[in-house]
C-alpha cells in the first residue's frame, strides 16, 4: 500500500473536467429547456464523469503510475470497454435519481407549472406602451420556460380575448407558435375591465388546469376599474392561485391600490413600473421567483432559503462525486483506487455542492463560471487523493497465496485471472 500521485492524471482529469463542462453547458443551453429537467441534469453529470474518466484513463495509459505496467499490458483493453458504462451510464442514472428527489416539494407547496398571462390591451396602452414592450416581455418569459411549463395568454380591454389556451412549452416550436400569436396582436380601443379579466382567466384555469399542478397569474394593466374583490378573488384563494400584478405608468392611485390588493390577497407580488422598457426584467423576476430548483441553478421560490434543500444539494453533490470516484475504480478494476477516488470524490462533491449553493446568483454568465469551478473541483480533488489514501498497483500476483489448481487473485481484490488457467477469479 503506497501513497502516490500521478501528476499527469491530475492534469488530464482537470482537462477532462473542463471539456466535460463545455460539452455539458452546450447541451444544457441548447436542448436543456426542451428536455425534462431531471434528464438534463443527469446528462450534465454523466457527460462530465465520462470526460473525467477519459482523461484519467489516457493519463494512466501514458504513464501507469497508479496501476502499474502490468495493468497497461493486460487490462487496459478492458478499461476502455468499461469507460462508458461506468461513467456516462452509471452517473447519468445516479444524477437523474438524485435530481428527481431534489425536485420533490416538501411542506405541501406546489411548484408553479401553469402560468396565465393576462395583459391589458385597452386603448390607453397605445400611449402607455406605444412600442408594445409588454408583449416583448411576455415573449421573453415564454422563451425562458422549460419543457414542464404550460402557458395561457389572455388580452383584455372591456372584454377578454383568449389568445392561447394552456399549452405545454415542450420545445422551441411550441414557444414560437405562442409568440407568433402575440406578434399578430393589433392595438384596440375600449376601456379596462380587470374584474372580467380575472373571471375569464379563472374559467380558463378551471377548464384547462390540473389540480396537481401549481398555477400562477401575471396580470398587467395601466388603468383602474370597479371590481368586487371578494367575489373576483374567492376562487383564486380557494384554489391557491397566486396573482402577481404589474402596474404600468399608473397615474390614478385607485389603479395601483386595486392591483396591490389583488396581489396581497392572493399571495402574489405587486410591481410598479414607470418605464415600459423595464418590463422584461420584471417578468423574468416573476418567473424566477415562482420557484426554480435543480442541482445546477440557483434555488428560487418558497424554498429559496430552505436549510433542508441546502443540505440536500451538498449531500447529493457529494454522492455524485463519490460515484465518479468509484466509477474510476471500476474502470481500472482496482478496489483500492475505487476507495481512494471514492473518498476524494466525496470531498470534492462536498466542496462543489457548497460552491454551487453559495455561489449561484441567478445571473447566467456568473452561474456558468460557478459551474465551471465546481466541475474543476470535482475533477481535481479526487485525482490527488491517492496521495492521501494509499493504493496498490493493479495486476500484480500475491506471492505465496496460490495453491495448485486455483485461479490467481490479483492484489486489487477485484476479479483477477491466472495466466495459466482458463477460469476467472471472482
Amino acid at each position: 500500500m503506497q501513497r502516490k500521485l500521478n501528476l499527469l492524471l491530475l492534469l488530464f482529469s482537470l482537462l477532462g473536467g473542463a471539456v466535460g463542462y463545455i460539452i455539458a453547458e452546450i447541451m444544457l443551453n441548447t436542448w436543456g429547456k426542451d428536455w425534462p429537467r431531471i434528464v438534463a441534469v443527469g446528462l450534465y453529470f454523466g457527460v462530465l464523469a465520462l470526460c473525467i474518466g477519459l482523461g484519467c484513463l489516457i493519463a494512466e495509459v501514458m504513464s501507469p503510475r497508479l496501476n502499474g505496467p502490468s495493468w497497461k499490458q493486460r487490462y487496459a483493453g478492458t478499461s476502455w470497454k468499461l469507460l462508458v458504462p461506468a461513467t456516462l451510464v452509471m452517473i447519468f442514472v445516479l444524477s437523474l435519481a438524485l435530481e428527481f428527489v431534489y425536485e420533490i416539494n416538501g411542506g405541501g407547496t406546489k411548484p408553479v407549472k401553469d402560468i396565465a398571462l393576462v395583459i391589458d390591451n385597452s386603448g390607453s396602452m397605445t400611449q402607455t406602451d406605444p412600442d408594445n414592450e409588454r408583449y416583448a416581455a411576455a415573449k421573453n418569459m415564454i422563451d425562458r420556460m422549460d419543457g414542464g411549463n404550460r402557458v395561457a395568454v389572455l388580452v383584455f380591454n372591456d372584454q377578454t380575448t383568449l389568445l392561447q389556451p394552456f399549452a405545454k412549452m415542450k420545445n422551441q416550436a411550441a414557444k414560437d407558435e405562442v409568440t407568433a400569436k402575440i406578434d399578430a396582436l393589433e392595438a384596440t380601443d375600449g376601456g379596462t375591465d380587470i374584474g372580467l379579466a380575472l373571471s375569464d382567466a379563472m374559467k380558463q384555469i378551471e377548464d384547462e388546469g390540473n389540480a396537481g399542478r401549481g398555477t400562477m397569474v401575471v396580470l398587467l394593466s395601466d388603468g383602474a376599474s370597479e371590481v368586487d374583490l371578494n367575489s373576483a378573488l374567492a376562487p383564486y384563494k380557494q384554489k391557491q392561485v397566486q396573482v402577481n400584478t404589474i402596474g404600468l405608468r399608473l397615474m390614478d392611485p385607485q389603479g395601483s391600490d386595486l392591483l396591490k390588493a389583488i396581489a396581497q390577497e392572493t399571495g402574489g407580488q405587486y410591481y410598479d413600473v414607470q418605464n415600459a422598457g423595464d418590463l422584461s426584467p420584471v417578468f423574468q423576476k416573476i418567473y424566477r421567483d415562482a420557484g426554480e430548483r435543480t442541482l445546477l441553478i440557483e434555488r428560487t421560490g418558497p424554498q429559496e432559503n430552505s436549510t433542508l434543500y441546502l443540505i440536500a444539494r451538498v449531500v447529493f453533490l457529494a454522492l455524485i462525486g463519490a460515484g465518479i470516484g468509484i466509477a474510476l475504480g471500476l474502470i481500472f478494476d482496482n478496489r483500492y483506487l475505487a476507495r481512494s477516488f471514492g473518498a476524494g470524490g466525496t470531498v470534492s462533491g462536498l466542496l462543489a455542492g457548497l460552491l454551487l449553493e453559495f455561489g449561484l446568483t441567478g445571473e447566467d454568465w456568473k452561474d456558468s463560471i460557478i459551474r465551471l469551478l465546481a466541475c474543476l473541483v470535482l475533477a481535481g480533488v479526487l485525482a490527488v487523493f491517492t496521495a492521501i489514501v494509499p493504493v496498490k498497483e493493479n495486476g500484480k500476483i500475491e506471492a505465496g497465496l496460490h495453491r495448485p489448481g486455483q485461479a490467481g487473485r490479483s492484489r486489487n481484490g477485484f476479479a483477477g485471472r491466472n495466466p495459466n488457467s482458463n477460469s476467472r477469479g471472482f
